[in-house]
């Protein structure tokens, strides 16, 4: 196949998505409205490019928070969803996990109440519309510290709304050890709450341990560093804890990976690790979905067999019902062969 023959026959193929950022699916359209509703001024094209130049993970959560201080009203989730409808129908996403980070928006002064009656509106309307199913996990935040992690966690427990369905950790990694929050997680999971962490993006393999050991985390955001220690995929095979390998958000952030060919996600698969794609921040890091699967094609050998592998291992991976996860892979391999 050639790249618009590759594009058009997976875009037909059942999908899912398990990390991706509610904040950073926004389109540039839906920033620069945004940035005129808050400021009364137009965002220029040299703010755009200043926007988004970062070179590190640190960069990029600054340019995140930035993004996320243009909110002036919990109504502008609207547009947030409205983008997000829209990325999933263009790359044929049928179920979403996604993360929603809530910290910096009760900082400002946000009714946490209020976001999640928004948020449980508009996952219904994208359900109703399109008949995807969108699910939120709360991320207690690791960039604010412990505390910020428990109130986050208190208050959702306190605001619980159809779609949400567990927590995430996510955040600047180097700052805020997975170690450091096995208190939150044993409290999920105490509630039978989902709950999995980002670890080994920005950190070595002990970050995933910890995670694992402490956390109890389901599933690794990223995990890249686990190519590191023999033993810990070893364990990750093993135990079948998930990957939510996310190649271009890797190579943006050159901590670990400085370009796409030597990504470790090869090695994982060929390691039969329980890998799954997604893309994390598609507008900061200029990747959708599809694009990420075509990365793995050319830039990593991996044939078309290979991506509906990781495309079932994704809907395993998945919170869906058992009975669900069933319906999902055999679509996909009806589909394959019609």
């Amino acid at each position: 196949m050639n790249k618009s023959e590759f594009y058009a026959f997976f875009k037909k193929i059942p999908k899912p998505e398990l990390h991706i950022h509610i904040e950073a699916v926004m389109s540039r359209e839906t920033i620069k409205k945004l940035y005129l509703k808050k400021n009364g001024k137009k965002f220029s094209d040299k703010d755009m490019k200043n926007l988004f130049d970062y070179s590190d993970l640190n960069g990029f959560i600054s340019a995140f928070l930035a993004v996320q201080d243009m909110f002036s009203s919990v109504d502008d989730f609207d547009l947030i969803f409205d983008d997000l409808k829209n990325y999933l129908v263009r790359n044929g996403i049928v179920h979403c996990e996604a993360f929603f980070a809530p910290s910096a928006f009760v900082k400002k002064g946000f009714s946490y109440a209020e976001m999640t009656k928004n948020f449980e509106k508009n996952l219904k309307k994208i359900k109703e519309e399109t008949g995807i199913t969108v699910w939120l996990m709360g991320d207690v935040s690791r960039t604010f510290g412990l505390e910020n992690a428990e109130n986050n966690f208190k208050m959702f427990m306190e605001n619980p709304f159809e779609g949400f369905i567990g927590i995430g950790l996510g955040g600047a990694e180097s700052k805020g050890p997975s170690k450091e929050f096995g208190s939150v997680f044993e409290k999920a999971h105490a509630r039978n709450l989902h709950a999995v962490a980002h670890a080994g993006e920005d950190v070595g393999p002990e970050s995933i341990w910890d995670a694992i050991n402490i956390c109890h985390a389901e599933r690794i955001g990223h995990g890249i560093t686990a190519a590191q220690d023999e033993e810990l995929m070893t364990f990750l095979r093993e135990h079948n804890i998930p990957l939510e390998v996310c190649p271009t958000s890797n190579v943006f952030t050159k901590k670990y990976v400085a370009a796409m060919r030597e990504h470790p996600v090869r090695t994982f698969f060929d390691k039969k690790l329980p890998v799954t794609i997604a893309t994390d921040d598609p507008i900061f890091f200029g990747v959708e979905l599809l694009d990420e699967y075509w990365n793995l094609h050319k830039e990593l050998k991996f044939t078309n067999e290979d991506i509906k592998e990781i495309i079932i291992n994704g809907f395993n991976a998945s919170f869906l019902k058992p009975e669900e996860k069933e319906s999902f892979i055999n679509l996909v391999e009806q589909t394959w062969k019609e």
